[in-house]
């Protein structure tokens, strides 16, 4: 794995994945039945993470791959306001929304934003210096 996915994953995916954490380990230490083991809203909270970092990082790739960025930022941006959505749904509660399916379906939208974020991290890996005259 090179320096820049490694980062990726250590700064980004980490991040991203604290209120999981936090969450198990809550989960774990407490009486049965007082915390949920998986929460919606800890889900939109790493996808939120990681099309925010997508965008961060595109201001770093050069105008020669202009197109490929305008596509990923247009991706974030779409799939952040979806976050926002799944958010404002989880603020409800559960008389007026089907917690188990929020869940699996925030489940699976971060599972497509972390595909989303490995391969286009994967590319910007791949691509030899950035605008600020960094190497990978």
């Amino acid at each position: 794995m090179n320096n820049k996915k490694a980062k990726w994953l250590a700064y980004t995916v980490l991040v991203g994945l604290i209120p999981i954490l936090c969450r198990g380990i809550a989960w774990l230490v407490t009486k049965s039945g007082t915390i949920e083991f998986l929460a919606s809203s800890d889900f939109v909270a790493l996808g939120l993470v990681l099309h925010i970092s997508i965008i961060n990082e595109m201001e770093h790739i050069s105008d020669e791959e202009r197109d490929w960025k305008t596509i990923q930022n247009g991706v974030s941006i779409a799939f952040i306001a979806a976050y926002g959505v799944l958010f404002t749904f989880t603020l409800l509660g559960d008389k007026l929304v089907d917690i188990s399916a929020m869940t699996k379906c925030t489940i699976a939208l971060a599972a497509l934003s972390f595909a989303i974020s490995y391969s286009v991290f994967d590319r910007i890996s791949k691509i030899p210096v950035y605008i600020s005259g960094d190497e990978t």
